[in-house]
């Protein structure tokens, strides 16, 4: 018995039935008792990413310099998500953390030092630092203020005073037996005057005196004079005596209390070698520098306690840069990766008008609080910003921390500022971007693929089976647990996974732009609240997706209008020869929609060439005129075989103003040229996509549910016939999933969707006659083909004759 053929095939083409051009869901694989996303355990990884999930194991896994890892991929797969998810199950870390500080240098304040302490001690030892400052604050004060310490140093005093006046009482002594009067100021002035007796000599008296009286009395006042300045220098050093023995003194006295204090706090540190080096130089320096506690001058100490916080000395704060409050694996997401941000900062602040920076006003950056863990961020906002990709290359190089200030590396200036000590660097750098921005960082960039030795590429799409359509609605639970959202009944978990797959432009795959099914799961849930709902079903999906479509058709609606006043030309009915429907898509940021073209083909006597008018009027892209190239050869290959084509073709896309680009309409063209070549109208209700190679074989090309939709929709507009329908290259069945009504009007006959694997398939339904390929002719002038060589040998035949 012979098969019942469906309304619209033509020849040996049969048109697609509706289940060939839409996949429903029957969701297979998830047993009856699941009837909502509430039924199914959410996903704690992201769908279909086992390729780029494994490079991130494989990166976090090995320790070696330099792999650090670039995710690759379109921005919406979740490249972040996954990477999160992965890290947070990776938060109880193997690695010993460490928290961050830093002190003053001891030795050199421009150059402070780095303390690296126990991971969430820093905050501790910074408060119990603050603490025994406080304490010195008030008890240092207080043990030079009492008898005891005064009775020593009167006791000091007294002993200096007494030998200097024995020393001065005896020269005294000695100058008035030699007859000389020695008297001395508090300003350490001098002076010696010859004795008359008891008296001291006038002028007039002195001169009465003999010579000889003279020189011994100027004799003994010389002499006299050499006694009092060693007499003098005696005294000096007896007085740098009394201040070295003071100065024991009060280091004696602070040293009592510094030991009291100090002491259990070294022993409470005892464990971390660098506190306990930290608190020796600190007790050495404050026994240097006790008149900062002693506060003998309030101007001159004003700038040492001109903390921002706390009434203590900033030269012993410590500086908190990073710490580790648990022993987890630090991750930081980095949104605005510029220099400071990134590698941290040095303020400056003023007091009293002085400007000035210490070790206490050095800030972290995401680095500093990501060492030991993993830091996050997009390749684009690093590479925008100046002088950051370079430093951090640097300290991946260096695997250091070196906080020097922009603003001294850029410029000129030569302001003083802080030479911090490095800190030693351990991090993972995870880039996202996309594959342009990788392979241009690839290409322009050696030390890329150095540093970044691991790519995580992420997928656009999955295979769509019956087990990942069930693991699909895992993530889709997923996303709406994350979100408290109403829960999905099965249906309309259905049509998510079908808008998935129409997504993917394939009825075989579903699509991982996981931030679109995020976004249209946030609409249904609220288009399902708006109408008191319980439950999210398919027809708040439906819902959504007709606003979405609403708000972003607005240049769609415009197009379609030229077809509803007759602006643009177009027939959905007859046929003309040499004219044809043709489909392109219209994309804008986010929305795409097909528009039927009319192209026309007119031939004059010449030598066999097709004029590309679109090229001519610089309006055709570089993929177009391939295009026109291919199909002219392919032309030449079956028509001009023996002899040249004696036709010139001109070929155009009539009412094209914007520019054409792309070569899914050469089958098109070709049928065009054909049909003005053998003088055969082609139909005018069916419209023809695909592009084709030399050998006349259609090749598949995108966008094809949109061009099907906008041919639909004008032939809606037009006047709708059971007749209408739309040619595609057979490659292209798998990508269908149309618009429900184009289905149902599919699946009644009304519409027809025509695959060919030959350009001369898509001649015979357009124009009702068979076009065998040219190698298999037979002598029948009933075909379109060889209608057209008839057409050409009889041109030929006539230029022969003239």
């Amino acid at each position: 018995m012979p098969e019942q053929r469906k309304q619209g095939d033509v020849g040996n083409i049969e048109a697609l039935s509706g289940e060939q051009v839409y996949r429903a869901s029957r969701l297979g694989a998830l047993g009856s008792g699941y009837q909502s996303t509430q039924d199914l355990q959410p996903l704690t990884d992201i769908i279909g990413q086992e390729r780029a999930q494994q490079a991130v194991e494989f990166a976090m896994g090995i320790k070696d310099k330099g792999y650090n890892i670039y995710a690759v991929g379109q921005n919406g797969l979740g490249k972040r998500t996954m990477m999160l998810r992965y890290l947070n199950r990776l938060k109880q870390t193997e690695k010993t953390l460490h928290d961050w500080c830093y002190v003053v240098n001891f030795d050199a304040t421009r150059s402070p030092r780095v303390l690296k302490l126990a991971a969430g001690s820093a905050n501790g030892f910074k408060k119990d630092v603050e603490k025994l400052m406080l304490r010195l604050v008030k008890a240092l004060p207080l043990a030079f203020d009492n008898e005891m310490y005064y009775t020593r140093a009167d006791k000091l005093k007294t002993q200096l005073a007494q030998k200097q006046e024995a020393a001065l009482v005896k020269l005294t002594k000695e100058a008035k037996e030699k007859g000389i009067s020695l008297s001395l100021t508090s300003q350490g002035e001098y002076q010696m005057i010859a004795l008359n007796g008891e008296e001291e000599h006038t002028e007039e008296s002195f001169a009465k005196l003999s010579e000889a009286e003279r020189n011994r009395c100027e004799t003994n006042i010389a002499e006299l004079e050499v006694k009092l300045r060693g007499i003098i220098r005696q005294l000096t050093e007896w007085e740098e005596e009394f201040s070295d023995k003071q100065q024991a003194h009060d280091e004696h006295v602070a040293r009592e209390v510094l030991t009291h204090f100090i002491k259990p706090l070294k022993d409470k540190y005892k464990h971390q070698h660098e506190v306990r080096t930290f608190l020796t130089g600190m007790q050495t320096d404050i026994l240097e520098n006790l008149d900062i506690f002693l506060e003998e001058s309030e101007e001159q100490l004003a700038l040492a306690y001109a903390a921002l916080d706390k009434k203590m000395p900033r030269r012993y704060q410590v500086n908190v840069l990073v710490s580790q409050e648990q022993q987890q694996l630090p991750i930081v997401v980095e949104e605005s990766p510029n220099y400071h941000s990134l590698f941290g900062y040095i303020e400056t602040t003023t007091f009293r008008g002085t400007v000035f920076t210490d070790f206490s006003l050095i800030r972290p950056g995401s680095l500093h609080r990501a060492n030991g863990g993993v830091l996050l961020m997009d390749a684009v906002k690093v590479l925008e910003r100046p002088y950051v990709w370079d430093g951090l290359k640097r300290a991946l190089r260096s695997r250091q921390l070196d906080l020097s200030s922009l603003e001294r590396e850029i410029s000129l200036s030569g302001t003083i500022s802080l030479d911090p000590e490095p800190i030693p660097l351990d991090v993972k750098i995870i880039l996202f971007g996309d594959y342009q921005t990788y392979q241009l960082l690839q290409h322009y960039d050696p030390d890329f693929s150095e540093l970044f030795k691991v790519t995580a590429d992420f997928e656009d799409v999955m295979p769509r089976t019956d087990a990942s359509e069930a693991q699909y609605a895992r993530f889709i639970s997923s996303i709406v647990h994350d979100n408290a959202m109403l829960h999905c009944d099965r249906a309309a978990i259905a049509r998510i996974i079908e808008y998935s797959s129409r997504q993917a432009e394939d009825q075989t795959k579903l699509s991982l732009h996981s931030s679109n099914i995020a976004n249209l799961l946030r609409e249904t849930n609220y288009c399902a609240r708006s109408k008191g709902a319980e439950r999210i079903q398919a027809e708040h999906v439906e819902q959504a997706l007709r606003q979405h479509r609403l708000r972003v058709s607005r240049l769609q609606d415009n197009v379609m209008e030229n077809f509803i006043n007759g602006t643009t030309l177009l027939d959905t009915q007859d046929a003309v020869i040499g004219q044809i429907n043709a489909l392109s898509v219209i994309a804008t940021a986010d929305h795409q929609f097909g528009v039927p073209n009319r192209i026309t083909a007119t031939t004059a006597f010449g030598k066999g060439e097709v004029l590309d008018i679109e090229r001519k009027a610089k309006l055709g892209g570089h993929i177009h005129s391939k295009g026109v190239m291919i199909l002219s050869a392919y032309l030449a290959s079956i028509l001009g075989k023996t002899a040249p084509i004696p036709l010139t073709t001109h070929l155009t896309f009539e009412q094209s103003y914007g520019g054409v680009d792309g070569d899914s309409a050469s089958m098109a063209e070709c049928c065009a040229i054909i049909s003005a070549y053998a003088e055969l109208p082609l139909r005018q209700d069916v419209a023809i996509t695909g592009s084709m190679n030399q050998f006349g074989e259609s090749q598949p090309i995108g966008g094809i549910n949109e061009k099907i939709e906008g041919f639909f929709d004008v032939c809606v507009i037009k006047g709708r016939q059971a007749s209408q329908g739309v040619i595609i290259p057979k490659a292209n069945s798998s990508n269908l999933m149309l618009r429900k009504d184009i289905v149902e009007a599919v699946t009644r006959g009304e519409f027809h969707i025509w695959t060919v694997t030959h350009v001369m398939d898509a001649i015979a339904i357009l124009t009702g006659k068979p076009a065998e390929q040219a190698q298999n002719y037979v002598p029948d002038y009933g075909s379109a083909l060889r209608q057209a060589q008839a057409r050409l040998d009889a041109l030929r035949q006539k230029s022969r004759k003239k």
